[in-house]
């Protein structure tokens, strides 16, 4: 079909696209030497992007506007021709870009959309005329590189949101600005929870004192539900030799996602890319019964992988990850139960975090992949996409199908979940490995006392640190609950004479554990409840004559909930408690 009228989504995607060719038709107007790079449509809306003479500035926007909304207003056509590749060569010899794109496309022949005057490579589907495109807004101007490659030239970006109608274009914007308040790498600046450094390196974050105590709370939460639900933590080299993840079969399929090798003493060294490789090693150490089976081993290692400077985003995108993994050898007997453990382990950790939209995708693997993308055993294929799709029907969870997304060694589980500003992300993952027990040679010794084979299953419900607090600085708007935030109250004295009983009630406070910080500074009061409400510190203690003629405390929540006259020892009781209890909301 090479045009949709309906308000449907997929109609809603084809108008997008085709509000991305509008909007290269118009920056061609106005800039006839531009070259076009590519236009695809994206989740709300579409970009393209262009070789220019100049750099775009914001001013620009609303002149770009202008012409495409006169684009618009022609109602031009768009319609689809087949040429051969040599055709598209002559027609594209000015686009140096597009020229590079025809000589990658299968086939002799290439399609093309043409309205009006503009004529653009693409596959389509577009809505039948330009008139179809009612409601966009072009919000940004970006750099990013051709291909996502460092190595190739920067191209300017210009990004737009597309809707229906107007009234879903201006709720979407409301929503932009809400999430803007709340854009990860904003908050983390601003919150000094991380930062990114030129002379270390793109994707490398630096962890800061705040963000080290969200890391080592989130690290304490996963050992206690880890240790209860019976897994082993283990530690794993953050290098190992070349031959290893050939053995994996990691190389050379992965290669492009691995540092480059080092070579010492005529050994080539990887930094690693994932820790698999290494607790099967770990399984490998010893000779295995079926009762040590399921055996579960966990660890919070540090991955390294090379991701394009292009598609590097804060924390979500990163070369330099801390992931929560872990790897459980099972049975085929013990495989529904440990898998759909790892499920009720996901549901345990969206309570906790307050997560209450999510969706499960069973990926599964495409059968011409076999031999490329996936490692070529269909038999083995089928049965496991079978054991995961049952178990999870059995246990009523409901998922849905997504064709051609699996790893290469199996099918896979994969979490989507939505933040507060309705962003969705993919955390957590629950693989079937069938082909890594073979390929390291792991067994063990069954009841009939012959060799098997354990089915693996690879699990990661928090993704990595870096990912998951991006997502919760998101999710939170910042405002962490009391047992993850990185200052957990603050203790402001009215005058100077109230220091020294300030500092008492401060030594009760960290004696047990919580993060307290004392504001001695000569500032007035009201001063320094703004900032501590700007550093989005859950509770402030506030201590004046009263407070310490009485023993008492007046505090102040970060929600805008006061009360008054409580005894330390009361609040220092209900700090504890909302530790213990990891609730969203702290409240006396």
């Amino acid at each position: 079909m090479s045009s949709l009228n309906s308000k449907t989504d997929d109609n809603l995607e084809a108008m997008r696209h085709s509000s991305s060719h509008i909007m290269a038709q118009a920056v061609l107007e106005l800039f006839p030497d531009a070259k076009l790079g590519i236009g695809p449509a994206i989740e709300d809306g579409f970009y393209y992007d262009f070789e220019l003479p100049r750099s775009l500035i914001p001013e620009d926007l609303s002149v770009i506007t202008e012409k495409m909304n006169a684009i618009i207003g022609q109602d031009l056509p768009f319609e689809r021709s087949e040429i051969t590749k040599d055709a598209a060569r002559r027609l594209f010899a000015s686009q140096s870009f597009k020229l590079e794109l025809i000589d990658e496309l299968p086939g002799n022949t290439v399609s093309l959309y043409r309205q009006g005057g503009f004529t653009d490579l693409c596959k389509g589907p577009h809505v039948s005329s330009t008139g179809q495109v009612k409601a966009f807004k072009l919000l940004s101007i970006a750099g990013a590189y051709w291909r996502g490659s460092e190595k190739r030239p920067m191209l300017q970006r210009v990004y737009g949101v597309a809707f229906h109608t107007s009234q879903e274009l201006s709720d979407h914007l409301i929503q932009l600005e809400e999430a803007a308040k709340r854009d990860h790498r904003k908050l983390g600046r601003e919150l000094e929870i991380f930062s990114f450094d030129d002379e270390i390196g793109p994707g490398l974050p630096l962890w800061l004192p705040n963000g080290a105590v969200i890391i080592e709370e989130l690290e304490d939460l996963a050992k206690d539900l880890e240790f209860r639900h019976g897994y082993a933590r283990v530690r794993t080299p953050h290098i190992s030799k070349e031959d290893l993840f050939l053995h994996s079969g990691h190389l050379p399929y992965y290669a492009e996602s691995m540092y480059p090798p080092m070579e010492l003493e005529g050994v080539r060294y990887y930094i690693k890319p994932m820790n698999c490789p290494m607790h099967h090693k770990i399984y490998a150490s010893k000779p295995r019964s079926y009762r040590e089976l399921p055996l579960r081993l966990a660890e919070y290692g540090t991955c390294y992988r090379y991701e394009k400077s292009g598609e590097l985003f804060g924390l979500m995108r990163v070369r330099s990850m801390q992931m929560n993994d872990a790897h459980i050898y099972c049975t085929e007997k013990q495989f529904e139960q440990e898998f759909m453990a790892v499920i009720e382990l996901y549901l345990e950790y969206f309570k906790i975090f307050n997560i209450r939209e999510y969706r499960m995708r069973l990926s599964t693997h495409a059968p011409e992949g076999l031999g490329k993308k996936y490692i070529d055993s269909p038999t083995l294929w089928l049965k496991t996409e079978s054991m995961v799709r049952e178990a999870m029907l059995r246990h009523d969870v409901p998922f849905v199908e997504i064709p051609d997304e699996a790893a290469f060694y199996g099918p896979k589980i994969d979490v989507q979940i939505k933040s507060a500003i309705g962003r969705e992300f993919t955390l957590a993952t629950n693989q079937v490995d069938f082909a890594q027990a073979e390929r390291f040679d792991l067994e063990f010794t069954g009841e009939d006392g012959g060799k098997e084979r354990p089915l693996i299953i690879h699990r990661a419900p928090l993704s990595t640190h870096e990912r998951f607090v991006g997502f919760l600085l998101e999710h939170y708007g910042g405002d962490f609950p009391f047992w993850l935030a990185p200052v957990q109250a603050v203790i402001i004295p009215v005058a100077d004479r109230h220091l020294e009983y300030a500092g008492i009630v401060e030594g009760l406070l960290q004696d047990k554990g919580i993060r307290v910080k004392l504001d001695g500074r000569a500032e007035r009061m009201g001063n320094k409840i703004r900032q501590a409400q700007a550093a989005h510190i859950p509770c402030m203690l506030i201590l004046g004559d009263k407070e310490v003629t009485d023993a008492t405390v007046s505090i102040r929540l970060h929600s805008g909930a006061q009360a008054n006259d409580l005894t330390p020892a009361a609040v220092l009781e209900a700090m504890m408690q909302a530790v213990v209890d990891k609730t969203p909301d702290f409240n006396l």
